[in-house]
């Protein structure tokens, strides 16, 4: 698996698998073991995904080295604020099973974000977590909270894919290098994308499909990104993307799909309000 440095040294896998949405007790456990086996080593939950206990049990029963796995989660908004951070830290270390997280994210910009991000920052500086991050994050939101961080975020993870560029983020992120992590990067299944015809005469080119052409244009780009599957051949297949590499001329070929409109938009009013009510435990 080829991997990116972060602004900290760290390094991170360039693709890694997500489990948002798939179920705990058991279909969580199951598809993160199965890709474990395909050779993922970058397994991407959250707090607010109510399974970091499968993901725990499977990297335990994978048989690999935990410091060959690298683990993402994310603290969820009910746990923001200083004090809530610290015990929401601590219970995801509790689930995953493990005494340090590679890497740890703010998950939503609402509410007491710069209280929960000094508690990121004290774990961080205690080793607890190896790296922290943020996610969701606009240009507008960075310059909301950036000058309430001490520590400079090591990735922002938000919606990116040919259609979702986020040409302006990128720029502010590769000022402050802060290293973009796609989640969407297949644009959860966009017939649109995924049948594109730019994209489907580069797959016919390559011989490969049109989510290998969509994932190796994001890693040539440089950012990391989280497909999700649970069948095992697709799975597979997205990692199977480093055995070609997209001219000059086709990478801007990729860049012209841009359309500029997310599916999310994290500064609506409407979804911080539906967001902060969400709750994940008593």
């Amino acid at each position: 698996m080829k991997t990116f440095e972060l602004n900290n040294k760290q390094t991170i896998p360039a693709v890694g698998f997500g489990v948002f949405m798939i179920p705990n007790d058991g279909p969580t456990y199951d598809a993160t073991l199965t890709a474990l086996k395909a050779g993922y080593r970058h397994i991407d939950t959250a707090a607010g995904y109510c399974n970091e206990s499968d993901v725990g049990k499977a990297i335990k029963d994978s048989g690999i080295d935990r410091s060959e796995i690298f683990i993402t989660s994310k603290l969820w908004l009910q746990d923001y604020g200083y004090e809530n951070a610290k015990k929401g830290i601590e219970t995801s270390m509790k689930l995953l099973g493990v005494d340090y997280i590679d890497l740890y994210l703010l998950h939503q910009p609402y509410g007491d974000y710069l209280g929960a991000w000094k508690a990121l920052e004290e774990a961080y500086q205690a080793g607890k977590i190896k790296s922290i991050g943020i996610s969701n994050i606009t240009v507008n939101l960075w310059n909301k909270f950036k000058d309430g961080m001490t520590v400079m975020p090591a990735v922002n993870q938000v919606e990116f894919n040919p259609f979702v560029q986020q040409k302006e983020l990128r720029k502010v992120m590769a000022e402050n290098d802060i290293r973009l992590e796609a989640w969407y990067p297949l644009g959860h299944g966009n017939k649109d994308l995924l049948e594109n015809e730019t994209i489907v005469s580069l797959a016919k080119k390559y011989n490969k499909n049109a989510g290998q052409i969509i994932l190796r244009w994001i890693y040539q780009e440089g950012v990391i990104s989280l497909p999700k599957s649970t069948n095992e051949e697709r799975m597979k297949g997205n990692i199977d993307i480093f055995d070609f590499e997209l001219t000059d001329e086709e990478m801007k070929e990729m860049q012209a799909l841009d359309t500029n409109k997310p599916s999310h938009n994290p500064e609506d009013p409407a979804n911080e309000t539906r967001l902060m009510g969400l709750k994940i435990h008593d």
